[in-house]
């Protein structure tokens, strides 16, 4: 799951004279200004434009999913009078919460 959108770096990279941003394992790379050397964009600064931008598209749609699947269990749960329709959903919504962790 993206949590930054390649936009929102981008803008900051543009904004504090950083250059050439790549993405590599998970990590945001770019040139510093006047640097010969690619450094990971800082994670204080990845925590900032996440507080400013707040959901990535990704997260947007897995959230999404998330409550449709909860939604659907209930439905189940209720007409076939079994509650594994809800484990399910839960165990699905605790996968997709944990992949919301950001990973600096």
């Amino acid at each position: 799951m993206k949590h930054f959108s390649d936009n929102w770096i981008k803008e900051w990279c543009q904004d504090n004279g950083w250059t050439d941003l790549f993405l590599e394992s998970r990590h945001y790379w770019a040139f510093p200004p006047h640097a010969v050397m690619p450094l990971p964009i800082p994670k204080e600064t990845l925590i900032q434009i996440k507080a400013e931008k707040g959901l990535s598209e990704d997260e947007k749609i897995w959230s999404l999913i998330a409550v449709t699947v909860t939604i659907i269990a209930i439905a189940f749960t209720y007409l076939l009078h079994n509650p594994m329709a809800l484990v399910f959903a839960f165990a699905f919504t605790a996968i997709i919460v944990a992949n919301f962790e950001l990973e600096y």
